[in-house]
Protein backbone atom coordinates (compact mmCIF):
# COMPACT_ATOMS: atom_id res chain seq x y z
CA UNK A 1 0.00 0.00 0.00
CA UNK A 2 1.30 3.54 -1.26
CA UNK A 3 0.96 6.55 1.22
CA UNK A 4 1.12 10.47 -0.15
CA UNK A 5 3.87 12.28 0.97
CA UNK A 6 3.08 15.91 2.18
CA UNK A 7 4.65 18.62 3.83
CA UNK A 8 2.71 20.97 5.68
CA UNK A 9 3.62 24.18 6.83
CA UNK A 10 1.78 26.49 8.59
CA UNK A 11 2.40 30.27 9.01
CA UNK A 12 1.62 33.80 10.41
CA UNK A 13 -0.44 32.72 13.29
CA UNK A 14 -1.84 29.47 11.85
CA UNK A 15 0.42 27.00 13.59
CA UNK A 16 -1.36 28.21 16.81
CA UNK A 17 -4.25 26.30 16.16
CA UNK A 18 -2.23 23.34 15.38
CA UNK A 19 -0.43 22.99 18.39
CA UNK A 20 2.36 25.34 17.19
CA UNK A 21 3.55 22.88 14.84
CA UNK A 22 5.28 24.88 11.82
CA UNK A 23 6.14 21.65 9.62
CA UNK A 24 4.73 18.49 9.51
CA UNK A 25 5.02 15.80 7.37
CA UNK A 26 2.10 13.87 6.60
CA UNK A 27 1.79 10.40 4.71
CA UNK A 28 -1.63 10.50 3.55
CA UNK A 29 -3.19 6.89 3.12
CA UNK A 30 -4.30 5.26 -0.56
CA UNK A 31 -7.39 5.58 -1.80
CA UNK A 32 -9.11 4.75 -5.11
CA UNK A 33 -9.55 8.92 -6.04
CA UNK A 34 -6.98 11.20 -6.47
CA UNK A 35 -5.77 13.53 -2.97
CA UNK A 36 -6.88 17.14 -3.61
CA UNK A 37 -6.56 20.04 -1.38
CA UNK A 38 -10.15 19.75 -0.78
CA UNK A 39 -9.58 16.14 0.81
CA UNK A 40 -6.50 17.35 2.83
CA UNK A 41 -8.38 19.76 4.87
CA UNK A 42 -11.00 17.37 6.02
CA UNK A 43 -7.91 15.16 6.70
CA UNK A 44 -6.01 17.94 8.70
CA UNK A 45 -9.76 18.71 10.19
CA UNK A 46 -9.79 15.26 11.91
CA UNK A 47 -5.91 14.46 12.32
CA UNK A 48 -4.12 17.85 12.81
CA UNK A 49 -6.55 21.05 13.93
CA UNK A 50 -6.64 21.02 17.51
CA UNK A 51 -8.55 23.72 18.45
CA UNK A 52 -11.34 26.90 16.63
CA UNK A 53 -12.14 25.15 13.67
CA UNK A 54 -13.71 28.48 12.51
CA UNK A 55 -10.86 29.99 12.53
CA UNK A 56 -8.86 27.99 9.77
CA UNK A 57 -11.85 26.18 7.59
CA UNK A 58 -14.87 27.28 6.24
CA UNK A 59 -17.48 25.27 4.42
CA UNK A 60 -14.77 22.89 1.98
CA UNK A 61 -12.08 25.45 1.89
CA UNK A 62 -9.92 27.60 4.19
CA UNK A 63 -11.87 30.73 5.41
CA UNK A 64 -11.03 34.20 4.13
CA UNK A 65 -7.25 35.69 5.26
CA UNK A 66 -5.79 32.54 4.97
CA UNK A 67 -2.97 32.10 2.24
CA UNK A 68 -2.56 28.99 0.42
CA UNK A 69 1.01 28.29 -1.36
CA UNK A 70 1.85 25.08 -2.77
CA UNK A 71 5.22 24.79 -3.76
CA UNK A 72 5.56 28.68 -3.60
CA UNK A 73 2.97 29.20 -6.13
CA UNK A 74 -0.48 30.87 -4.93
CA UNK A 75 -3.02 28.01 -5.06
CA UNK A 76 -5.45 30.11 -6.99
CA UNK A 77 -3.47 29.71 -9.77
CA UNK A 78 -3.39 25.80 -9.54
CA UNK A 79 -7.13 25.11 -8.94
CA UNK A 80 -7.68 25.87 -5.46
CA UNK A 81 -9.06 22.87 -3.76
CA UNK A 82 -9.38 20.82 -6.81
CA UNK A 83 -5.41 20.70 -7.04
CA UNK A 84 -4.15 17.08 -7.02
CA UNK A 85 -1.56 16.66 -4.87
CA UNK A 86 1.17 15.23 -5.58
CA UNK A 87 4.48 13.28 -4.11
CA UNK A 88 6.51 15.86 -1.88
CA UNK A 89 4.65 18.62 -2.35
CA UNK A 90 4.90 21.14 -0.05
CA UNK A 91 1.64 22.95 0.96
CA UNK A 92 1.69 26.09 3.02
CA UNK A 93 -1.35 27.88 4.90
CA UNK A 94 -0.49 31.84 6.17
CA UNK A 95 -2.87 33.65 7.85
CA UNK A 96 -3.12 37.03 7.82
CA UNK A 97 -5.45 37.01 10.11
CA UNK A 98 -4.30 39.55 13.18
CA UNK A 99 -5.89 40.96 16.15
CA UNK A 100 -5.97 45.00 16.86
Amino acid sequence: MNSLQVNVEFGGGAELLFDNKKTVTISLPEKKEKWTIEHLLIWIKDNLLKERQEMFLQGNSVRPGILVLVNDTDWELMNTINYIIQPNDRILFISTLHGG
